[in-house]
């Protein structure tokens, strides 16, 4: 899955950062809060502190002490596990590759030496270039998910278009902010003059019975090992909460040529961990990858507790497939050069 990835790392590779950019403390430190909003410092989201984020905390809190229990459980049992290098930052709880992690009994390397593989992480949609320390390595080779980039390598993965110039189009679009995670977007009608800043994407019909349909995808190793089917009122579907969601198995959702597509992309977009954004066109049938989520939060709250427990599960089997066993010998790559 991932020679090919770590191949160009090792050619690419001059100098090693043994002890890059970290972030520790307290969670709340991530966090901003002021005027009954909350402001989330990597992504620059701003969510207001009302009942439905309360009831989320809460929810999530719930989740994360069955998980916590397990990786102190996980922690006794299989004292060998193998490490895990995160650079520049570490991921925290709420993060779906720290859930992951956890279930499967994988830790966090404390410094580059002690690990048996390396994953880039950093929540920001230009990310910084990186060497890796330790290979095999993951995500390195990815620090640009912005809507635009997304869209070229989607184009020229699928073979139709996903990006539009809104001074040609006709009729309704999709304009966005470049930025991942912002939840910022906005039906317009074109044409109509660019704002800076904004990215503008054919308007993808997914709604059925006032209800928005997305196929949030989870992918590790280069495929798509699970999809939540969201669904919102249309009139929301560019909020962030969730109306219902279930768990399904890729090849329920996808045709076997869209998931041969949907693996050329992950592969042109050289990351082996993410969440895609899919919709897919209720009048065409053709699906489009919107969004990709390289630090995904999550499970998703509307999820119900089943089958958060049955995802983090299925992510940490794909996780643990893709760093494979620890070596018996020192894994550190500058051992091997």
């Amino acid at each position: 899955m991932s020679e090919a990835l770590n191949s160009d790392l090792v050619a690419k590779a001059e100098v090693v950062d043994p002890a890059p950019r970290r972030r520790g403390g307290w969670w709340l430190a991530d966090f901003r809060f002021a005027g009954g909003r909350v402001r989330v410092l990597d992504t620059a989201a701003n969510l207001e502190i009302d009942r439905h984020l309360i009831g989320d905390a809460l929810v999530w809190l719930g989740f994360h002490v069955i998980v916590r229990t397990r990786a102190w459980l996980m922690l006794l049992l299989n004292p060998g596990a193998p490490r895990v290098w995160f650079a520049p930052h570490q991921p925290r709880p709420w993060y779906l590759v720290w859930s992951a992690m956890a279930w499967a009994g994988i830790r966090m390397a404390a410094q580059p030496e002690d690990a048996d593989a390396t994953f880039a992480f950093e929540d920001a949609t230009w990310g910084e270039k990186q060497i890796p320390a330790v290979l095999p390595a993951f995500n390195y080779l990815c620090p640009d998910v912005s809507k635009s980039h997304v869209a070229r390598v989607f184009e020229a993965s699928f073979g139709y278009p996903l990006a539009i110039d809104p001074m040609t189009w006709n009729g309704p679009a999709a304009e966005k902010g470049e930025l991942n995670g912002a939840h910022d977007g906005r039906i317009v009608e074109c044409p109509t003059r660019p704002l800076p800043g904004r990215h503008y994407q054919r308007l993808i019909d997914t709604c059925q019975d006032g209800m928005a349909h997305d196929l949030r995808t989870a992918c590790v190793g280069r495929r798509p090992v699970a999809v939540w089917i969201k669904q919102k009122p249309a009139a929301d579907r560019f909020a962030i909460y969730n109306s219902s969601v279930t768990l399904h198995e890729p090849a329920t959702v996808f045709s076997g040529d869209e998931l041969d597509a949907i693996g050329r992309f992950l592969v042109a977009m050289h990351i082996d961990w993410a969440g895609l954004d899919i919709l897919r066109d209720r009048n065409s049938g053709k699906i489009y990858i919107v969004d990709v989520n390289k630090t995904d939060v999550g499970p998703i709250i509307a999820l119900s507790l089943r089958d958060k427990l049955r995802s983090i599960a299925i992510l940490a089997r794909a996780f643990e497939q893709m760093i494979g066993p620890r070596p018996p010998q020192e894994s550190s790559w500058k051992s091997r050069r």
